[in-house]
């Protein structure tokens, strides 16, 4: 069995491979060793496909971009690490096919981790590489599920961990879909926010017994905030998905929902420009406005 150093940052580019599905040479660089030379992280990556835990495919049409990704050797061996150990096995994308059949979502969906990892760096703040979890699953009843594009947790405040923690589903949307489809994703977790899981031949509570809670609670204190990152249109077509996911956010069945959970949109370039811990996002029930994304409605 392959020993991976676990002194150096080979390790860490294993883990986070294995996390996110799949990264190109820069992404991964910018996330494990942006404090030093490109050439090292070059020569870590050549050294892990060597030793066959990651490969990568070349995309011709896209200046031959390097993207790697796990195989399946090297998933067994990130999966049996303390810091994976227990998550929900991911979806091995080991065929170079299925690689780049999935690349231009699961990339975006990588940079999208980024922006929020390097605005933490610079503000002093705690989100690590692996505090951002692609593809998170959760049923909502009847067969049916709501699969985060990722769950992020944040440590707002000092990097000491004396901040507050926050926590986000994110969902990335490279208008692939229509807005109408895009807006529908929030009765889904509108469905989950108030999904309570019914055992067979379940009854009512009796007096004094501990009510049956909604199955997220099991998971978190609060329900994560849902953040909309968009992208893949210029900015009439992020417009035209705001006020789709504005339009939808008006249904009576969403207030409680709405009431409770910030749900925010904004576009990939501004949170690149910018930074998205500035006011770049759009409360779906007010877009006409923006906040930062630790945002409440309460406040």
């Amino acid at each position: 069995m392959t020993d991976v150093d676990t002194g150096s940052g080979d390790r860490l580019a294993l883990a986070v491979l294995t996390q996110y599905r799949m990264a190109t040479t820069e992404q991964l660089h910018r996330v494990i060793a942006p404090g030093v030379r490109r050439e090292q992280t070059r020569r870590r990556l050549a050294k892990l496909r060597d030793e066959g835990l990651i490969d990568r495919v070349t995309l011709p049409r896209a200046g031959r971009l390097r993207v790697w990704f796990p195989t399946s050797y090297g998933v067994q061996i990130a999966s049996e690490w303390p810091e994976l150990r227990g998550r929900r096995p991911p979806k091995t994308v080991s065929d170079p096919t299925a690689v780049r059949l999935r690349v231009g979502h699961t990339l975006t969906v990588t940079e999208t981790a980024l922006v929020f990892l390097e605005d933490a760096r610079r503000r002093g703040e705690l989100c690590r590489p692996l505090d951002w979890l692609p593809e998170v699953y959760h049923p909502i009843g009847g067969g049916e599920a709501v699969i985060a594009d990722a769950l992020m947790y944040y440590r707002s405040g000092p990097a000491d961990g004396k901040g507050a923690m926050l926590r986000a589903f994110v969902e990335v949307d490279r208008a692939t879909m229509g807005p109408e489809r895009l807006a529908a994703k929030l009765t889904a977790y509108a469905r989950l926010h108030g999904y309570v899981p019914a055992s067979p031949g379940q009854r009512r509570p009796a007096l004094g017994q501990e009510p049956v809670q909604e199955a997220w609670r099991r998971h978190y204190p609060l329900f994560p905030r849902l953040l909309f990152v968009l992208d893949g249109t210029g900015p009439a077509g992020i417009t035209t998905r705001i006020d789709a996911l504005h339009a939808a956010a008006k249904a009576p069945a969403l207030t409680l929902f709405l009431h409770t959970v910030p749900v925010l949109a904004a576009a990939l370039a501004d949170l690149r420009t910018n930074g998205p811990s500035q006011p770049v996002w759009h409360p779906v029930q007010d877009p006409d406005h923006t906040v930062a994304w630790s945002w409440s409605p309460h406040a």
